[in-house]
């Protein structure tokens, strides 16, 4: 039986011992009644580790960011956003359906726009029909390859938003892996936008929950409207324990998942050349172009399966992901599942 290395994403890690013992321990009350402890210190130590005045702890960053938009779009106004971004592809149904936004997508290089860009985006049109009410932007940018934006490139776009007295959201999924690379603390870049949303459950490794975080009144109409779309939990302090543990150890280990990365993406160069940019390899996302093999990604990824290696298709490419669960020893494994489907396929 070949060894099983599940690279689909770093939302399937398992929690660890300290997490199950703090879950089976932790003190609950009625989180709907704002009354869970556990919780509540959750959604303290998220706002103080963003420095921003308040958090709100939901089941999942979707959620956080449609609860975002119903609070920051009116109904028919517009979104600007990366045209990749996850905000106006995977959530464009739910944006459309829970608030009646729309997007004007800016191509960006490798997911990242420049402050220039969304000043363009902003100007307004010769009839005053559409009418841009936020700014979005995604860091690190899942399509464009886990590309990091610095805190320098935010500000550039938080400018052109004040200029225009936009707001600006932060998908900040990945934010702590950003912070790794970049050096910045999530502080710096929370402090540049009006709001923003970050994953326990993603690098940081909880088996679920979302933080979203920005000024007091914003979460006080967040909470609102997280009631309103059903996501009112009860003793929701059993999975915000292991969310108090990721969110202090998990952004300490992250270059570890940057580093396996990087030796597959270099592994997988070699052995494909020109299917992977070693270079663009910069946090924990690895996108492979196997379209010179003359395979599809869905071959591929059935038979690296066959192999004992899971691996999602993206955007036309075979993507990967590093995390938690996934050792030095893992890659070696998946490099060796590669060379043998690569020579089957050849």
């Amino acid at each position: 039986m070949p060894a099983f290395v599940d690279l689909r994403s770093d939302t399937v890690t398992r929690p660890t011992a300290a997490m199950r013992q703090a879950m089976a321990g932790a003190e609950v009350g009625d989180d709907w009644f704002g009354d869970d402890p556990t919780v509540n210190r959750l959604q303290e130590r998220a706002a103080e580790v963003t420095g921003r005045q308040a958090a709100l702890y939901l089941p999942t960053g979707t959620l956080c960011t449609q609860i975002a938009l119903h609070a920051l779009v009116r109904s028919g106004h517009v979104v600007v956003c990366e045209s990749s971004a996850h905000i106006c592809g995977m959530e464009l149904g739910s944006a459309a359906v829970l608030s009646g936004v729309t997007f004007r997508p800016v191509a960006g290089s490798r997911g990242v726009l420049t402050g220039e860009q969304i000043g363009s985006a902003l100007q307004p049109g010769p009839y005053d029909v559409t009418v841009v009410d936020l700014v979005a932007i995604e860091n690190t940018h899942q399509v464009g390859g886990g590309t990091a934006s610095s805190v320098a490139d935010v500000a550039a776009i938080a400018k052109s938003c004040e200029h225009a007295g936009v707001p600006l959201y932060l998908d900040g999924a990945r934010i702590f892996n950003a912070c790794a690379v970049t050096g910045a603390s999530v502080s710096d870049y929370a402090a540049q936008v009006s709001a923003m949303m970050f994953c326990l459950s993603k690098g940081l490794g909880a088996p679920i929950g979302s933080m979203l975080v920005g000024d007091a009144d914003f979460i006080a109409e967040a909470r609102r409207l997280k009631i309103l779309f059903g996501a009112a939990w009860r003793q929701a302090g059993i999975l915000a324990a292991a969310g108090l543990i990721a969110l202090e150890e998990g952004p300490k280990r992250l270059h570890e998942d940057h580093s396996n990365a990087q030796v597959l993406a270099r592994g997988l160069a070699e052995l494909l050349p020109g299917s992977v940019d070693p270079d663009a390899v910069a946090t924990n996302i690895v996108f492979v172009d196997v379209a010179g093999t003359h395979r599809t990604p869905a071959e591929w990824a059935a038979r690296l399966a066959a192999e004992g290696v899971l691996v999602t298709m993206v955007s036309g490419k075979v993507r990967m992901l590093t995390h938690r669960d996934v050792s030095a020893s893992d890659i070696e494994t998946a490099l060796a599942a590669w060379r043998r489907v690569s020579a089957a396929v050849a």
